[in-house]
């Protein structure tokens, strides 16, 4: 994809974030995913890049408890686990964006899916 488009509709549940990018791009991220992705200072090592983060630290059933936009640029997710410090943006969400779409520009064996607004 040429640029990073912005969301026209960001939506969370229980177990995924949906971003609504253009007509026909759906991105559903599975939560837990999304939380063991995050890259704030707490979660990888900010000069060589290293998880910080444990994947056994975080639980199952993590959640997102409130997304908040940063500018025009970034969204930021509180979990149910009391992380919220990270800044995940629209460019970061794009690249790994699960919908078969993306991964396969990316060639990779498509997982998740586009889904209509609803």
């Amino acid at each position: 994809m040429t640029g990073t488009p912005i969301p026209q509709r960001i939506h969370r549940d229980d177990r995924e974030v949906v971003i609504w990018w253009d007509e026909g791009h759906v991105g559903k991220y599975p939560a837990r995913d999304l939380r063991l992705s995050c890259q704030c200072a707490g979660c990888v090592e900010e000069m060589t890049g290293r998880p910080l983060l444990a994947p056994e630290s975080v639980p199952k059933d993590v959640r997102p408890v409130s997304i908040t936009l940063v500018g025009s640029y970034a969204i930021q997710i509180g979990w149910s686990d009391g992380h919220h410090e990270g800044i995940y943006t629209y460019e970061y969400l794009q690249s790994m964006c699960p919908c078969g779409r993306c991964r396969g520009e990316k060639g990779e064996a498509g997982r998740g899916g586009e889904a209509s607004p609803a």
